[in-house]
């Protein structure tokens, strides 16, 4: 067998180095750098390359690998690997014929083992950041299959590009055991790790890595090429707009959401549906009182306990009151300014679109801007932003929908992703429409659902994303299939 891992002047690199070089079936360690290295010790063996998530590493690996699967580490932590898991990694793959294997594993941070289970890799699992753990087990032919099928060279992509290709060729395994352990070096909570994408410092990265997906939606026929219909806004509706609000035991916060909506100045006629989830606080209270005053808010209780996010969203798109456009505004976000209303509706009359998304500034509760940061999604361009979609985790905020349209697609009734499934949707059939200044204001605290999460709840929260994921590319795809007859 053939170890790859990339280099690193510490004493946990040779410490891994040597214990795997007393594991008789290892015959060749592959140690990737940068920089030219000297490493005198048996078995091991030094590429330059500039960059292991390039490209160039397919042929380079591919030349120096004799064996039918190698073992890639991902980073250069420090590791603990028994013998007897590389050797249930290679029967996995020798008895499933697999192109890719991970497992779960144990991860090491001040002092302590935790687990990090990961989750299994679906048909829809397109996102860049799967966490396929920091052991994989490579079939060696699939670098070749990779580099027949890539017509472009990647600085950034290249792994990611190999395993979309492998996805198209091979099975991609987990296996559900911990089978080794791993420092773990970025110890930020899940509510800073998740807006890396849109760090614009990544800009550069970001535009491979959307090359590598639309390539690989192409290949599999799942590929939705810009589209250009208008809409006919004809129907009459009880106002022009209305400002959803979704709301459950925020006591602290709606009155915010309250006063950003009733402050909002338009030309047209507008209210606000506020969906209070059965609160157990005072939320329900403070609405009915701030209401006395403001004739156009409508304070909705469902009949039902068991609605999540989802349901309320349904609830609201299907009351007669629910004017021509409905507008999103959590219970714990405002909005930036008494323009953002105007400027959504005016955004869906100029594009003729079915959905209008907008930017917003991350702040803390006191509304303190935080890193990031403006939250733009200039990723999404007319051409491609519809199957860029699929490789991201949202679209951004606040979002607004054509009511017409999304009384057909509704959202699926979850507290996680509803929103997304409905955009996914939305963005197969019609166009979106983008506006890139901040129009509101999204708070971080620690009543946030997703400020911090545990990994089984952020597991838990990605499968979600990439069923709706495999879902929707599944759709297009059909739809293709039926265009092509």
């Amino acid at each position: 067998m053939t170890i790859v891992l990339p280099f690193c002047d510490s004493s946990h690199f040779y410490e891994l180095i040597n214990s795997l070089n007393n594991i008789n079936f290892i015959n060749k360690i592959i140690i990737i750098s940068p920089l030219q290295v000297k490493i005198k010790i048996k078995k091991v063996f030094i590429i330059q390359i500039s960059s292991p998530l390039s490209s160039d590493i397919y042929k380079l690996l591919s030349d120096n690998i004799s064996s039918e699967y190698f073992f890639y580490f991902s980073n250069t932590d420090e590791y603990s690997v028994p013998e007897y898991s590389l050797q249930r990694f290679l029967e996995t793959a020798t008895d499933t014929n697999a192109g890719l294997v991970y497992s779960n594993y144990y991860e090491l941070h001040d002092n302590l083992l935790h687990e990090h289970p990961v989750i299994d890799y679906q048909f829809g699992s397109l996102r860049d950041d799967f966490d396929f753990g920091k052991l994989l087990l490579f079939r060696t032919d699939s670098l070749l299959k990779c580099a027949a099928e890539t017509n472009n060279k990647y600085s950034y992509a290249g792994m990611y590009n190999l395993r979309l290709s492998i996805s198209r060729n091979y099975s991609i395994i987990r296996i559900p055991e911990f089978l080794y352990t791993a420092s773990e070096k970025d110890l930020r909570n899940s509510g800073e790790k998740q807006f890396d994408y849109v760090n614009p410092g990544n800009r550069d990265v970001q535009i491979e890595m959307e090359t590598v997906v639309t390539d690989h939606l192409k290949k599999i026929n799942g590929f939705i090429k810009p589209l250009n219909y208008p809409i006919d806004f004809g129907s009459e509706y009880p106002v022009e707009a209305t400002i959803f609000i979704p709301v459950r035991d925020r006591e602290k916060t709606i009155l915010d959401a309250l006063n950003s909506a009733v402050k909002q100045r338009a030309n047209f006629s507008f209210n606000i549906i506020v969906v209070n989830n059965h609160s157990n606080d005072r939320t329900g209270e403070l609405i009915d009182a701030f209401a006395l005053n403001h004739k156009n808010i409508v304070h909705v209780i469902p009949e039902t306990k068991e609605l999540n996010i989802g349901g309320c969203w349904n609830l609201a798109i299907s009351d007669k009151r629910c004017g021509r456009f409905i507008v999103q505004l959590d219970s714990d976000d405002i909005y930036k300014d008494e323009t953002t209303l105007q400027k959504i509706v005016n955004k869906f009359h100029d594009s003729k679109c079915a959905m209008v998304i907008g930017s917003y500034i991350l702040t803390d509760f006191n509304l303190n801007e935080i890193p990031p940061g403006l939250i733009a999604h200039k990723e999404w361009t007319d051409d491609n932003g519809r199957n860029n979609a699929l490789r991201i985790n949202g679209f951004g905020a606040p979002r607004a929908f054509y009511t017409a349209i999304i009384r057909k697609i509704k959202f699926p009734d979850v507290s996680y992703g509803e929103d997304y499934s409905a955009a996914l949707a939305v963005s197969r059939d019609y166009n979106i429409g983008r506006i890139y200044e901040p129009i509101y204001i999204c708070r971080r605290w620690q009543g946030n659902s997703d400020s911090t999460l545990s990994i089984d709840k952020l597991n838990k929260n990605n499968y979600y994303k990439d069923r709706l994921r495999t879902k929707e590319l599944k759709t297009r795809i059909n739809k293709n299939m039926n265009n092509d007859e």
